[in-house]
This record gives structure tokens, sequence and C-alpha cells, in this order.
């Protein structure tokens, strides 16, 4: 085996012993005031000091210019723009993310450390409690009592960058009778979800976190049982979110797969964290597929494929 094959099934083993386990890494960090916010370390290529800037014309509110770091022009995106906040920490720093097939930095103030949180800890907020913004994704609780905002960084990036519009489909779906659910804890991704189920015109629910989603799915088998009706007739995919608040989706996936009333129903991950670790271990817990997010003719001839197939095919979208 190659050094990197040795280093990617090393990463695959880490990432397999969070998500076996149900727990996340966040790196913390805070804007200058008093609030902690959390991203996903998965997101996360690396942390660097601030760089020089330059701004460019006809720039997005909350883009602060581009940066070249390694021979690539990334964009810097003021997080505290983005929340309506002022950045006030003379200490800065960039966090450059690799996320949803693309690449930016973030300017925050302070970078704290990196935790390990349990998913069950992570809570969904209740819009009261964010403003109603919706760029706050989950909140959790560290030890000692200190609260941790989970940003949405996919809506971020939606909101400053532009959302990207669905495109007609060249997807043709002969059977509409089953239902698709899916889970995903983000706003955006929900919404895009939605627009390419109604296109294909395909009935559809949904949750918002994996614990929500599993509750759902046995009321659904419990209630085909009780009738007398294979699942599969009603329910013809489930699609899951990888990280989400209580439950990420590989445990929500293994719960699935290891019911034997799914039997015969293809679960689908649909995931900003598209590097080929994630998709190894989406592998390891039963996925069929995995669609990197925002790629909707993919997700829509996956969904299509898998409606067909039954979920036979078991293949990996690379």
């Amino acid at each position: 085996m190659s050094t990197n094959e040795n280093l990617l099934m090393s990463l695959v083993e880490q990432k397999a012993r969070l998500a076996g386990s149900n727990r996340m890494e966040l790196l913390l960090f805070s804007l200058g005031g008093r609030e902690t916010f959390g991203i996903n370390v998965f997101k996360v290529r690396e942390v660097c000091e601030l760089k020089p800037i330059t701004p460019t014309p006809n720039m997005p509110h909350g883009v602060e210019g581009i940066i070249s770091l390694r021979g690539a022009i990334i964009p810097v995106i003021n997080l505290a723009h983005c929340l309506g906040m002022e950045l006030q920490s003379e200490h800065r720093k960039l966090i450059i993310t690799e996320f949803s097939s693309s690449t930016q930095a973030f300017l925050v103030g302070e970078v704290d450390r990196i935790v390990r949180v349990d998913w069950e800890q992570v809570k969904t907020p209740q819009s009261t409690v964010t403003g109603g913004s919706g760029l706050v994704t989950a909140i959790t609780e560290l030890p000692g009592g200190r609260l941790v905002s989970i940003l949405d960084v996919e809506q971020i990036l939606a909101d400053v960058m532009g959302e990207e519009e669905v495109p007609p489909l060249e997807t043709a779906v002969h059977d509409t009778s089953r239902m698709v659910f899916f889970a995903d804890d983000s706003a955006i991704a929900r919404k895009k979800v939605t627009q390419v189920l109604d296109r294909m015109g395909l009935p559809h629910q949904h949750a918002v976190n994996g614990r929500e989603a599993l509750e759902r799915l046995h009321q659904m088998a419990a209630q085909a049982q009780a009738e007398g009706v294979p699942l599969k007739e009603r329910l013809g995919v489930v699609l899951v979110d990888a990280e989400m608040p209580e439950m990420d989706g590989y445990v929500l996936t293994r719960h699935i797969k290891q019911d034997p009333r799914f039997n015969g129903i293809p679960v689908v991950m649909h995931s900003s964290l598209s590097s080929v670790a994630n998709k190894k271990l989406g592998q390891q817990v039963g996925v069929d597929a995995y669609v990197a997010k925002f790629h909707f003719q993919e997700l829509a001839s996956t969904i299509a494929g898998m409606l067909r197939s039954g979920g036979e095919q078991g293949s990996q979208h690379e």
C-alpha cells in the first residue's frame, strides 16, 4: 500500500471512530465579542495568520477581498459582517475552509482550540434564540456551561456569493408514487433538495436533524407494518446529510441498514463534506450512493437511478 493510501486509510479510520461514536470535532473561534462560534473541523483545511487582502471591484457584501495562498486565489469572507456584527478583535486569523466544492477564507478574531462533542449534545436552536437569522444551525454546551453557536456556513456562503439556481433537470422519473425522505439541518440545503424533488415530481418529507429523522422513519415503518404493506412500496429513497445535530448521517444510516423493515430502501448521502475519506466512510456505514452538495443534476440522476433499481446497484458516485 502506498504512503498516500496509508494516509487516506488513517483519515478514514479517524473519521469512522468519530462517526461511529456519534461525535464531532469543532474548531472554536470568536469575532471579538463574548460569543463563541464553532465550525466542523472536517470543513477546515487550515488556520493561518491574517495575510494582505486585496480588494476587488463589485465585491458582494461580506467579502473583504481576495488573498493568494500557495498559488490559489481565495475570497475572504468577513463572518462578523455576515452576522450583522462588527469584528472587534485586533488579533485576526483566517480559517481556510473547503466544502460544497469550493474553497474560501473566513476572517475571524481569535481562534481558540479544537473540542470534541457528542452530537446528542448538539441541539437545533429555536428561532427566538438566533433572532430568526437562520445562520446558526446548532448550539452546544461545553463543560463549564460555555455555549457554542455552530454556524450554517453553507447558508452564509449562499448569502454572500449568491444561491446557485437549480437548472432544468434532464432526468425522467416514471414512477412518482414512492416518497423521498430527506434529513438536513441546513436551511439552504433543504430548500435546494426540495426544489430538485419538486422538479422531478416526487413526493417528499423531511427532518431537520438525525434524531428527528430516525423517529419519523420508525413511525413510517410501524404504520406500514400495521397496515401489512412493505415499506419500500411507499418509501423510495432516504437522503441524509453527513453532519446533523443530535445524530449524524453516518449513525442514522447504520440504524436504517440494521433494521430489516428498511430492506430494499436505498440511502443516499448528500453532503458538503465531499472528500474521498468521507466517501469511504459512507461506504463503511452502508450508504448506497454519495453525492456532493450542490450537484443538482447528479443528485436527480442518483435518486432516479435508485428508484429504478431499489438500491441494488449500491454504487458510490465519485
